[in-house]
């Protein structure tokens, strides 16, 4: 029994309803289950949890997502990291939050990862990092490939925000689950998979509504106002520099109240 896991499930139940998504599973009857997998997910909003992970509720599956160590900052965000059983992951001791994660697995619990790592300014597919490919081979356990379209609907990077009851389409595709042996050619393994994946999320494009032109929420390569992904690529690296110059300089102000 998982009560934090369950009044989490009940919440974002609540929050979809309230918002009148409308939601549309395909492939539900591909989520094993029993025994641990990973399911793979695209990245493309911040909300792109909600209707995945409620799919996985559907079949009587709970997803342990990894989750950047940044939100256990906060004291909220570190109680349900903890008692959701999900896997803070810190980029600087990255071997930990893996070895976590080949645990949860080899227990029997689905482990959910964003192999893009951030979200797509573009909303098409970005380069995957490696890590779920690697985990599900040492683990002895399948990778399930998912894409969900919709979601950047909501709230995403560069959209305007549609939270109120907007009725929004989103839509979530599980495929057949793939088995990786021991010693895969990772880098290989993840460049099909990541090939796999954007030809799921065509299909599932192509079932979706249809979009106006110019769409903010929507990719240049169908007629959307949103980056290419070269554009968003420069953007992106901007964002990470700034980034960098705002630790650097918290890092030193630290260092001088120390001192």
């Amino acid at each position: 029994m998982e009560p934090v896991y369950r009044t989490l499930q009940l919440i974002a139940g609540a929050l979809v309803r309230a918002q009148g998504v409308r939601r549309r599973y395909r492939g539900l009857e591909n989520i094993p289950a029993t025994g641990g997998f990973v399911l793979v997910l695209n990245h493309n909003s911040y909300t792109d949890f909600l209707a995945p992970g409620l799919g996985l509720t559907r079949v009587g599956r709970r997803g342990r997502f990894l989750a950047k160590s940044e939100l256990t900052d906060n004291a909220m965000m570190r109680f349900l990291v903890k008692h959701t059983r999900s896997v803070p992951v810190d980029r600087s001791a990255g071997a930990r939050a893996y070895r976590t994660a080949v645990d949860t697995l080899q227990a029997g619990h689905a482990i959910v990862v964003y192999p893009e790592a951030t979200i797509s300014r573009s909303f098409e597919l970005k380069e995957f990092k490696s890590g779920a490919v690697r985990m599900a081979a040492e683990a002895g356990v399948p990778v399930v490939p998912a894409v969900h379209w919709g979601a950047q609907r909501q709230w995403s990077k560069g959209t305007r925000r549609r939270l109120g009851h907007a009725r929004i389409p989103v839509y979530v595709s599980f495929g057949e689950p793939i088995e990786y042996p021991a010693a895969v050619d990772v880098d290989r393994a993840t460049e099909e998979l990541r090939a796999h994946m954007a030809v799921m999320l065509t299909d599932l494009q192509e079932t979706y509504p249809e979009a106006p032109a110019g769409a903010d929420w929507l990719p240049a390569r169908l007629g959307g106002s949103a980056p290419t992904p070269e554009s968003a690529l420069i953007i992106e690296e901007a964002e990470a520099a700034a980034k960098a110059r705002r630790r650097a300089a918290k890092a030193a102000a630290d260092e001088r109240k120390r001192r």
